[in-house]
């Protein structure tokens, strides 16, 4: 394949996996209590579909930047990617698990406790570390438009703002808890928003001349 058919064949990726998570965050939400274990199944199949195609959105990512000058920060924005996404799979097999084997429907955000820090401050430094590098090398080799570099930059400031949310309990209703809704909702559907606009200009915007300065 070559570099315009792998941009394409990245950004759908990103495109599909954006749009089921986007579909998956809003099953969080609709009981008050403990959800029935329906919802959870089809809330994390809508999860688990997502994050196998954030793997093939990552990987072109970085395949795209290890073609540059910038190798070693794209081999470096890649792994933190995979390294986060590897820590979602695991958390929502963490869920998935709790809930099977329950006799009773539990809530999976307050049960399992080992999740708390996996999607909170786990995936926030992770996701700091891919945004911080994935910015750089944007905006120094033009991969994208100019947007996706800074933006990128600042989801990195807004994720590294949640990461003390650790000291702050573990009620999903507050917003700065550790598995609170600001900390693990809210920055997860920024960071969807962001691949569903990373993924559009993949596949409608040809690489441009790298920046100069």
């Amino acid at each position: 394949m070559d570099a315009t058919a792998i941009r394409r064949a990245t950004g759908i990726a990103g495109l599909v996996a954006a749009v089921l998570t986007l579909i998956e965050l809003p099953l969080y939400f609709v009981y008050d209590g403990a959800p029935p274990d329906s919802n959870v199944l089809i809330r994390s199949m809508f999860g688990l579909a997502g994050l196998t195609l954030l793997v093939a959105f990552i990987s072109g990512l970085g395949y795209l930047l290890k073609q540059t000058e910038y190798a070693w920060v794209g081999s470096v924005a890649t792994t933190a990617g995979l390294m986060w996404l590897t820590v979602a799979f695991v958390s929502m097999g963490l869920e998935v698990g709790a809930v099977i084997q329950a006799p009773e429907p539990i809530d999976p955000t307050i049960t399992v406790s080992g999740t708390y820090i996996l999607y909170g401050t786990i995936s926030r430094l992770l996701e700091t570390l891919f945004f911080v590098t994935f910015g750089f090398a944007v905006l120094r080799t033009a991969l994208l438009p100019r947007w996706a570099g800074w933006s990128a930059l600042v989801l990195a400031l807004i994720n590294i703002a949640f990461v003390p949310s650790l000291f702050f309990g573990n009620r999903p209703a507050d917003f700065y808890a550790a598995n609170g809704w600001g900390t693990t909702a809210s920055v997860g559907g920024l960071t969807m928003l962001w691949i569903l606009a990373v993924g559009c200009a993949l596949r409608t915007t040809p690489q441009q001349a790298p920046a100069t300065g």
